[in-house]
């Protein structure tokens, strides 16, 4: 795991300061902090700042093939890379390390931009090709590992954070204010699009190619939902998933360093750590957050019973509010895009704390996306079955439930019997249905005048849009998982693994989005996944008899943060010097009057903590990076 940068110089012979390549790898220096190394041609430059994971004394990067006409440089980790050594040394290739760097320029030789389809693995890699003066940059199937890029004219810039690309001089730290409304409508910025003017993120599973001024991009995979060509039974199903998990499982689990498990007290996590400690004669340690407040679930328990079943040396700890604010500016520097994530703040000090022990953690992200886990998936595909049925009393229902919904005060109630008239692609754009575009509460007339007036729906909604016609035909359940997959995945939880534990110098690792795993649950039936009301149906079936049944049967949490009562009580004043700040409401985005509202209403019966998240941190983004009014430490 590293940081990664560059600038390509269209122009031949125009070559790239070796002072700009040292101050964009200054910036990253969290990412990287075991070395250090640059390379520079005729109108390139790389950086690369190094996290020793894999052979710890001959993995130093830029690295280059036997003639030196080619240049890597690599953020990530490729499971499959001994077996693709021994095909390439078959191929003649000669090898100078043991890295798994040295396999993909090797492996770019031989195919190419093909040699993607090759990989299994976390990646993003730049290569430069001195000789027809090429630069490849690609990115990961899923997302794991982001890169982001700028390009004028002149030059093409690339990161694996925005804030080296801000860097270069020629480039503008300015915001695209039509991406305000595209991350307050989903509470993340979906798309290629970033806040940043001009600067974009290379799509996952696609890679880009630079020559003589002509950045094209392509993908090269995308998720299938397809049917497989001979339908397993469950117990087949289960037994090949559970080899399918043991194998991922073991790959994730190379290292030369320490390696550790992330629990969250949840039936993903507490599967990981159970084939880790099965795959590896080293001890294993696991960490946890968690907390005690008042109507907060507290993974702590769930998470040390996971412990004390595999035998692990397990660690744990909480966070204050104050310890929450405190940490917001940095968490708006590390993460760059605006994202409502505020389990993020929790992830950075629990990985701050498993940097004392170890440099590689295993999480159970993406379980809930492969296997339709969450709540949301279940209650949709029973609303769909509802409307179809009772199609002529969709009007009618809808009005009852919100009728209910109001004298039961029940925000849930309310959202679903909005969405009873409505089709799926009006209402899937959002996970939150949030109350900027409605009128709910009076509260749908946020922006000001003048901001609304330069909105543009159709560019806000214009990458779920894409993707609704992309599934469209496809079953409720595959287009949820399909869309999820490509937005929210990517664009927000995989943004806050990533951002998250590389701010602490740490390396996250995620089995479960193994694409392997990913193709093999994405040809499983719908009532493989969902039956009845339980989510996440086969995963269950097959780990029973892995995961503790107090464990596999509870409620799911997530990664609760008790954040909403602490924006509404502890950190209320802090809250408010913010958002009514004269530098703020001087901006102009949005009505005082209504923004006074919503923390009025969030006040007397809440509902309203991802809104006021979002705002807070949309303001300390500005701050940040346009004012850089805070100032904050690497």
């Amino acid at each position: 795991m590293c940081g990664i940068c560059g600038k390509l110089n269209f122009e031949r012979n125009n070559r790239v300061s070796p002072a700009l390549i040292r101050e964009m790898l200054d910036t990253i220096r969290h990412r990287g902090p075991d070395d250090e190394g640059t390379y520079y041609s005729s109108q390139v430059g790389l950086g690369h700042r190094r996290l020793s994971i894999i052979d710890l004394n001959t993995g130093h990067q830029p690295l280059s093939n036997e003639d030196g006409s080619m240049w890597i440089v690599f953020n990530g980790e490729i499971y499959n890379y001994q077996e693709l050594r021994v095909f390439l040394l078959g191929k003649g290739h000669i090898f100078k390390t043991q890295t798994d760097t040295e396999v993909i320029i090797h492996l770019y030789e031989e195919l190419g931009p093909q040699c993607v389809e090759k990989l299994r693995g976390m990646f993003a890699f730049a290569i430069w090709d001195e000789n027809t003066k090429t630069l490849f940059l690609a990115r990961d199937r899923v997302g794991i590992k982001p890169l982001y890029y700028w390009q004028n004219g002149r030059s093409l810039v690339f990161a694996s954070e925005i804030k080296a690309i801000l860097a270069d001089p020629a480039v503008e730290a300015a915001i695209a204010p039509e991406v305000i409304d595209r991350f307050l409508t989903f509470f993340y910025v979906p798309g290629e699009e970033t806040l940043f003017k001009n600067v974009f993120k290379l799509p996952p599973g696609s890679y880009l190619i630079a020559r003589e001024g002509r950045p094209e991009i392509h993908q090269y995979w995308d998720l299938i939902f397809s049917k497989p060509a001979e339908r397993l039974s469950r117990s087949e199903a289960e037994s090949k998933l559970l080899d399918l998990l043991a194998e991922t499982v073991e790959l994730h689990m190379i290292a030369d360093v320490p390696v550790g498990v992330l629990l969250s007290g949840g039936v993903d996590s507490t599967a990981v750590l159970s084939f880790a400690v099965q795959r590896t004669d080293k001890e294993v340690s696991s960490y946890t957050v968690g907390f005690s407040d008042p109507g907060v679930a507290d993974e702590r328990p769930y998470a040390q019973l996971a412990a004390d079943t595999f035998g692990t040396k397990h660690h744990d700890m909480t966070i204050s509010a104050a310890s929450f604010a405190e940490f917001m500016p940095r968490y708006v520097w590390h993460m760059e895009e605006p994202v409502c994530e505020p389990p993020a703040i929790a992830l950075f000090y629990v990985s701050k704390l498993a940097r004392n022990y170890v440099k590689v953690l295993l999480s159970g992200e993406g379980g809930d996306e492969a296997f339709a886990g969450y709540s949301n998936y279940r209650n949709l595909l029973w609303m769909e079955r509802i409307k179809r049925g009772l199609r002529p009393l969709n009007g009618a229902l809808a009005r009852g439930i919100s009728l209910a919904s109001s004298l039961f005060n029940s925000t849930r109630m309310a959202k679903y019997g909005r969405l009873m008239e409505a089709t799926f692609p009006d209402y899937y754009y959002s996970r939150t249905s949030n109350p900027y575009q409605s009128t709910r509460d009076g509260l749908g007339n946020l922006y000001s005048a003048d901001f609304a007036g330069s909105i543009d729906r159709e560019y806000t909604l214009e990458p779920m849009r894409r993707l609704q016609a992309h599934v469209r035909g496809q079953n409720t359940l595959d287009a949820m998982l399909y869309i999820d997959t490509k937005t929210w995945l990517p664009d927000d939880l995989l943004i806050k693994a990533d951002k998250m534990t590389m701010a602490n110098s740490l390396e996250l690792r995620v089995p479960l989005l193994d694409h392997k795993v990913l193709e093999f649950a994405a040809a499983l039936p719908t009532d493989l996944k969902v039956r009845g009301f339980t989510t996440k149906y086969l995963a269950k079936k097959a780990l029973r008899s892995r995961v503790p049944k107090a464990i596999l049967n509870r409620r799911k949490a997530g990664f609760p943060v008790p954040y909403e009562s602490w924006l509404r009580k502890d950190l209320r004043g802090w809250v408010q010097e913010v958002l009514f700040d004269h530098a703020t409401t001087s901006r102009g985005y949005f009505a005082t009057s209504v923004v006074r509202a919503l923390l009025a209403r969030d006040e007397a019966k809440g509902g309203y903590s991802k809104e006021i998240f979002s705002l807070v941190t949309l303001e300390l983004w500005h701050r940040t990076f346009l004012e850089q009014r805070q100032p904050v430490s690497n």
